[in-house]
């Protein structure tokens, strides 16, 4: 048997079976005895809803995973992409055009595949647990607008990747690395002021106390923001958050309308103090050099198998080309892209505490923080006891209890 067939079922098969696992020990964790720390703010009727949801959104994800990995385990195995490969070629285009037919139908495929588990996300497990607020005519425009942006954006990137490795051969993968890294930087200041704007509307905070509170705290530590503003929200979602977008002298603070509806000025002042920290101690540059060097290590071992024979023959192809070897070369990558996030998980993790230190320290703002931070928690039903193996895998921030104390020896002086 083809040992990269075997290697590519194992995969598969044994990350399905290991998500099974993880996720069942993450449902047991989450006992039926409400934490101590969030009496008073979980009754126990909603605190049984918030594990209720959990258990129910946990199915559903392993549901729809398991779905998406019995397919490809069958379209691999009875030559489904040979097929595809066969009707494009069909047409005798060149090298990029045939690529990105071939590109645009898988994600066709995959996109009609996880349609009706995205309409029963929105309307059916979020709508019953009070989430939704998306009507259909959003829903839909969503869809179409991020199939548009997804397939230009994608036909971009793919096109210079077709084109370096067919051009340069061994050192393609080199030219891949800068091109990727290069448009990843551009995307970072079109995206807040040219794409976000086709899904929400952004309004400045009015001018009131808030919107006080927010400048006098970015000027105090001599924060640069070019506005300050409100997002809609509420228009798909009852959920609550904050976050900065864009980068340099382009930063702008961007808050949900439901977090200003949910929070008090001091709390919302607490919560962009987090955000503050990781500017000021160079997160955002630190992640995107981790990125830049992941990025150099997969475009370096995708030269090593992108035209491999081995891996063509797993798929059952006929011929050997770059945007097959592209697609196929996910497959291998996917335990080694595994191992790296469990890396830069922990990496995150730390990131955050020291986030909720600079937080706590510059803004004088503890006690609102650990009130913002439970009424968050509250108001979007997250687990309160995730298991130490989820986290390990999977958390970028820390559990909220575990930031909670670490919040309140801060407050009181017993970390320093």
């Amino acid at each position: 048997m083809n040992i990269y067939l075997v290697i590519i079922l194992t995969i598969l098969i044994g990350g399905y079976l290991l998500s099974l696992l993880v996720e069942g020990l993450n449902i047991r964790a989450a006992g039926p005895r409400l934490p101590d720390e969030f009496v008073g703010y979980y009754d126990p009727e909603k605190y049984k809803k918030s594990q209720e949801y959990l258990r129910e959104n946990t199915s559903f994800n392993l549901i729809h995973s398991g779905l998406i990995t019995l397919l490809l385990v069958a379209a691999i195995l009875t030559g489904f992409f040979n097929w595809i490969d066969g009707f494009v070629r069909s047409f005798n285009f060149a090298l990029i055009s045939t690529g990105l037919l071939f590109a645009l139908i898988v994600f066709l495929i995959i996109e009609i595949i996880n349609l009706p588990f995205s309409i029963y996300h929105t309307f059916g497990l979020e709508q019953k647990y009070g989430f939704n607020r998306t009507t259909p005519k959003i829903f839909i425009t969503d869809k179409i607008k991020g199939l548009i942006i997804g397939i230009i954006l994608g036909a971009i990137i793919l096109s210079f990747l077709f084109w370096f490795f067919d051009k340069f051969k061994t050192w393609g993968w080199v030219f891949c690395w800068l091109a990727l890294t290069l448009l990843e930087l551009f995307l970072l200041f079109i995206w807040p002021r040219f794409i976000m704007p086709l899904f929400n509307k952004f309004e400045p905070v009015e001018e009131g106390e808030l919107r006080e509170k927010i400048k006098t705290y970015a000027n105090r530590e001599n924060f640069k923001i070019q506005g300050i503003y409100k997002m809609d929200a509420s228009k798909r979602s009852t959920k609550s958050n904050a976050f900065f977008a864009g980068f340099g002298k382009f930063k702008r603070i961007v808050l949900f309308d439901t977090l200003i509806e949910n929070h008090s000025p001091d709390e919302i002042v607490s919560i962009l103090a987090h955000e503050v920290g990781h500017y000021k101690k160079k997160h955002i540059l630190e992640m995107i050099s981790i990125s830049f060097i992941t990025n150099g290590f997969m475009f370096y071992l995708l030269s090593l198998f992108i035209t491999n024979p081995g891996l063509f023959r797993a798929f059952k192809m006929d011929n050997i080309s770059v945007y097959a070897g592209l697609f196929f070369f996910g497959f291998l990558y996917t335990p080694i892209n595994s191992v790296f996030s469990v890396f830069v998980n922990q990496f995150s993790r730390k990131n955050e505490k020291e986030a909720d230190f600079f937080a706590v320290k510059s803004s004088q703002l503890g006690s609102q923080f650990i009130k913002a931070l439970k009424k968050l928690s509250v108001k979007n039903l997250s687990n309160l006891t995730p298991h130490p193996v989820k986290v390990l895998l999977s958390y970028s921030h820390p559990p909220v209890l575990e930031r909670i104390k670490y919040i309140r020896h801060v407050s009181r002086g017993t970390i320093r």
